[in-house]
This record gives structure tokens, C-alpha cells and sequence, in this order.
């Protein structure tokens, strides 16, 4: 008994428990993780540069900025790893920056010779169609990944996509009075709690803070916890669309 007593104290923490650490100050376990998963940064941002990166490269460095920023965001309530959500955050940084960069690109056109030259501080010659094909490429396979964290978060209260589908107000403006209910959750830290605590939408505490009645907010249960949830996390993508649905 007293062994797994030893074993049980000496196991070794999860990147989340790590994280938790470093976020209640810790700072000394931020270096050590930091330089643990310079491998996966790397690979990261590969992913988006589509070529082999070194510590040298200023991608690189972007990346390590950005894995930082995820473990300072990171909370367990996303419904997601610490891996998962910085490579999200990481892929944005980089994107962001590569636009960045080509907004810099200077452009001459030899008409005598019929090409493009484009010179960006020394730079080799980029194709912008196929650079703005490429970003587009990249904003999409972002979005897939947020919806499939999403998708796993919804489980959490037993709900799918086709839920929301099927639950979704029909009228633009029951769909606007959800959404300011779940804003109004989602700003009041008590209920927020409550509801990723519970994983059900506190209705009686709810009702008393807006001008809704009961009947409508539990017609409108599913869609509500699902906005209240997108405004809790990191869905950049999503909350376009919630954006989208208040400005109509």
C-alpha cells in the first residue's frame, strides 16, 4: 500500500495540470514546458508554411509567441487539450503574420519580357492568387477544426450539431432575443458557472435576469447553451456567425 502511496505521488503531471501550475504562477515550469514542445511547435507551423521550419526562422518565433498566448488562455472548460487549443492559436498566428507579409510585397511587371518580379526583403517570387488560394485553404481548415472542438464540447451537454440545427429559432428575431439571453448568461460569472458546472442551462436563476419569459427560454434551451458556449470559448469562426445573425 505504502509503494503505490510512493508511485501514486511521483506520477508525472498532464500538460493541463502543468499548465494550471504555470497559470497560478509557476513561472519556473514555463521555460521547461515551453522548450519540452518546441518539436510540436515546429511541426505546427510547418503545417501552415508547407516547408520545413528551424528555430532560426521567424515563423518559428511567432509560433513560440503564440503557444505562450495558449497556455495563458488555456482553461479546461473549452472542452478541449492544451494541444489541441494552441495548435488552433498558433495556425491563426502564423496565418496572420504570413498576410502580414504580403501586404509588404512590392510588385513590378517586365513587359518587355512578359514576367512578375516581387521583391519582399529579399524573398523569393510569390504567386498572389495562389497565396490568397492558399490562405483560404488554411481559414478553412481552421474552421473544420473548430467546429470538430465544438462538436466534442456539445457532447459534454449532450448535444450535437444537428441539434441546434433542428432546435435553431426560426424567425430572425427569436434568434437575436437567444442570443442576447445567452450573452447575458455568459456575462453573468455566476450562472456561466453554473452552466458549465452543470452542463444544463440554469433557467430559474436565468429568467430573473432577463426580459424573456420561461416558456420561450426553455423552447429555445439547446440553442441557447450552444451560443453561451461559443461566447465562452475561443471560436473565432462561430462567433462570425453569431455576429452575422446580430447585424441582419
Amino acid at each position: 500500500m505504502l509503494s503505490l502511496l510512493f508511485m501514486a505521488k511521483k506520477k508525472k503531471p498532464t500538460i493541463e495540470e502543468t499548465v494550471a501550475l504555470i497559470q497560478a504562477g509557476d513561472n519556473s515550469l514555463l521555460n521547461e514546458l515551453i522548450e519540452a514542445y518546441k518539436p510540436f511547435i515546429a511541426k505546427t507551423v510547418s503545417s501552415v508554411c508547407k516547408r520545413y521550419i528551424y528555430e532560426t526562422d521567424d515563423e518559428f518565433s511567432i509560433g513560440l509567441i503564440a503557444f505562450n498566448e495558449a497556455i495563458e488562455k488555456y482553461s479546461p472548460e473549452r472542452g478541449s487539450s492544451l494541444l489541441n487549443f494552441s495548435e488552433i492559436i498558433i495556425k491563426r498566428r502564423v496565418i496572420d503574420y504570413i498576410r502580414k507579409q504580403t501586404k509588404n510585397q512590392h510588385i513590378s511587371i517586365d513587359l518587355t519580357n512578359n514576367t512578375i518580379e516581387e521583391e519582399a526583403s529579399g524573398n523569393a517570387i510569390v504567386n498572389e492568387l495562389s497565396l490568397e488560394e492558399y490562405q483560404k485553404k488554411n481559414d478553412e481548415e481552421l474552421r473544420k477544426e473548430e467546429v470538430l472542438q465544438f462538436q466534442n464540447l456539445l457532447a459534454a451537454f449532450d448535444l450535437s450539431l444537428s441539434d441546434l440545427v433542428e432546435n435553431s429559432p426560426k424567425h430572425t428575431d427569436a434568434r437575436i432575443n437567444a442570443i442576447m439571453v445567452a450573452k447575458k448568461l455568459v456575462d453573468d460569472q455566476e450562472l456561466k458557472e453554473l452552466l458549465l458546472a452543470k452542463k444544463r442551462l440554469p433557467i430559474k436563476q436565468l429568467e430573473k435576469k432577463v426580459d424573456v419569459s420561461r416558456k420561450t427560454i426553455e423552447r429555445n434551451r439547446k440553442y441557447i447553451i450552444a451560443i453561451a458556449l461559443i461566447l465562452s470559448g475561443d471560436y473565432l469562426y462561430l462567433q462570425d456567425y453569431i455576429k452575422g445573425v446580430l447585424e441582419t
